[in-house]
């Protein structure tokens, strides 16, 4: 291998086109970490948000993105589980700096699992960071049931389109909001109900939603405690000042909170199975080359993305 690799960095915080593609050393795996020589990047808004202000990684330079797909190179030491060659997915160290957008990440094993045969690296790497967000809001916070109703906003977003699966694969009745144009795609995925917000007030059409899952915010964290049942939640993604949403809720009758993803290899290997049992697939909008960064940043911080953008690593 050589000692060094391409990677994205920037030293500006900006717009996209503070990205540029650089050349680094390449890392070594630490105890318990591996070395993953990287085969495609996903990309999430926390990554263009990180880009414009900082937060998590302070002042540039710095490297942006942690969905990572690829192959293991080396393994350090106390690393039993995985070995070279092993194809792999994870989102390692989420919040801390990774830099995913490089020939080579290293990460703690244990943030990562096998890549399930059926999935391309592409897809693979749209997994990690979206769908952990949804399986923690709706499985581990939620603990969405059989038969009850699943309401997901920007549903055919990266963690929409996920959130939706993942609902629908637990037995619930899956409302989603999204673009008229979207709705076939959303009913492909197990939506039973989708909801045109360009045309429709959903808070006109809705009531006795058990569990709703919040991807927006502004006024869709409060419109949308009033369709929810007697004890019935909503889980936000975004920032911790949806807790705003704690007091109101209760007023309501309904719980409310913010829920931040974290690397959590017991729900990757629960989407892994989910994807196995074919009950979910990621849906790839576009991938990009890594030299074409900026334009995938573009892409994704214009919101009219379905799905995934990724990054492929030659």
């Amino acid at each position: 291998m050589n000692d060094t690799m391409r990677v994205v960095t920037q030293d500006a915080l900006g717009d996209a086109d503070v990205l540029r593609l650089d050349r680094a050393e390449r890392p070594q795996p630490e105890l318990t970490e591996i070395l993953v020589r990287v085969k495609a990047a996903g990309l999430n808004p926390v990554d263009w948000k990180v880009r414009r202000t900082g937060t998590f990684l302070g002042e540039p330079p710095f490297r942006v993105g942690w969905d990572v797909s690829g192959v293991v190179e080396a393994v350090g030491a106390g690393v039993r589980t995985l070995a070279p060659g092993d194809e792999v997915l994870g989102m390692p160290r989420f919040p801390a700096p990774v830099g995913a957008y490089a020939d080579y990440v290293t990460g703690p094993s244990r943030h990562f699992v096998r890549k399930p045969a059926a999935l391309s690296h592409a897809e693979a790497a749209g997994l990690p960071l979206a769908g952990l967000t949804a399986w923690q809001a709706l499985v581990d916070v939620a603990d969405v049931q059989p038969g009850q109703r699943v309401l997901v906003h920007a549903a055919a977003g990266g963690v929409g389109h996920l959130a939706v699966q993942i609902a629908a694969a637990k037995g619930a009745h899956v409302i989603g909001t999204a673009s008229a144009a979207k709705h076939p795609l959303l009913r492909e995925l197990g939506a039973a109900e989708v909801i045109d917000y360009r045309t429709t007030d959903f808070t006109t059409v809705l009531s006795d939603v058990d569990v709703v899952l919040d991807a927006i915010g502004g006024d869709y964290g409060p419109r949308s405690l009033t369709v929810l049942r007697k004890g019935g939640i909503l889980v936000s993604i975004l920032s911790p000042e949806e807790n705003a949403l704690i007091e109101p809720a209760a007023e309501y009758g309904v719980n409310a909170g913010f829920v931040m993803v974290e690397p959590d290899q017991i729900g990757l290997l629960g989407l892994v199975d989910l994807i196995e049992a074919g009950k979910l697939r990621i849906h790839v909008d576009r991938a990009f080359d890594l030299d074409d960064v900026v334009a995938a940043h573009e892409l994704l911080e214009s919101g009219h993305v379905t799905g995934k953008v990724v990054l492929t690593v030659a």
